[in-house]
């Protein structure tokens, strides 16, 4: 079932991208085994540098349940998130993060995760099973077909 998640969130990652709204991340929150929202990168639709995949499923998540607490629901992304992202996540309760891309696979396409999470102090002190990769393969093929794409790098 897991695998189903991340594929929506490729699915989201690729509707995105072929719109033009910002780079190759999509997101889907769920809950009791149900997405409750989905989201994909928009920084470049919303000129918001916060319009990360998983931020705009996070925003997208709360409204749907009406609270800014998301206990009980795990979030899977097509790249390891960014140290914003990954706060995001911290702040919103979300159970567990799946990811597929590392963020050394996000520098590959040429985003700069890698130095912020090196400015924040990395991912240490993070509870040792709440980040878990998922779907690599799938989610690299995304990142390739994205790097393939003509795109506006930011």
């Amino acid at each position: 079932m897991d695998n189903e998640y991340m594929q929506k969130a490729i699915e989201e990652a690729y509707e995105g991208i072929k719109k033009g709204d910002g780079g190759p991340f999509g997101a889907v929150i769920v809950k009791d085994g149900k997405i409750i929202a989905s989201g994909h990168n928009m920084v470049l639709a919303h000129h918001d540098p916060t319009a990360h995949g998983e931020v705009t499923a996070i925003r997208a998540a709360c409204q749907m349940l009406s609270t800014h607490d998301l206990s009980g629901t795990s979030l899977f992304t097509t790249g390891e998130p960014c140290p914003m992202c990954l706060a995001a996540c911290l702040w919103a309760n979300i159970d567990k993060v799946y990811y597929g891309c590392t963020i050394a696979d996000n520098a590959m396409i040429g985003f700069r995760d890698q130095r912020f999470d090196e400015l924040m102090g990395g991912r240490k002190n993070l509870p040792e099973d709440y980040l878990v990769q998922l779907g690599h393969d799938d989610c690299l093929k995304l990142f390739k077909d994205y790097q393939n794409m003509q795109h506006n790098l930011y």
